[in-house]
């Protein structure tokens, strides 16, 4: 569609990409909170969402150019948010471990 050689967005292609932009977000602040089960919830949303945009061949399209940069970037802060908690998490065992490790040793010499 267009008028005047200016393309109109339809809404429902916007609609998706504000709602997977939301979703992004709302997983983004999660992992930063550690709470990586709801990531992981919220990632079944972020799937159909994204089947939706594919199915609709939407991002292929030139409009879309900046929101595919946009989405990209949040995509790429989520990766960080998760690999910080990750190695967050893989820190704190190893400090159990250890612990564990220096509780054995006491007890098995007392």
């Amino acid at each position: 569609m267009s008028t005047n050689n200016i393309e109109t967005v339809p809404d429902e292609q916007l609609n998706l990409f504000d709602e997977l932009q939301g979703l992004l977000e709302k997983q983004i602040k999660l992992a930063r909170q550690g709470d990586i089960g709801s990531v992981e919830r919220l990632t079944i949303e972020v799937s159909c969402v994204v089947d939706m945009i594919a199915r609709a061949g939407i991002l292929e399209l030139d409009q879309w150019k900046d929101r595919r940069e946009q989405l990209q970037e949040l995509y790429e802060e989520l990766c960080l948010a998760i690999t910080a908690q990750q190695a967050d998490i893989a820190e704190k065992l190893s400090r159990i471990r250890k612990g564990r490790k220096t509780i054995e040793t006491y007890h098995s010499n007392i």
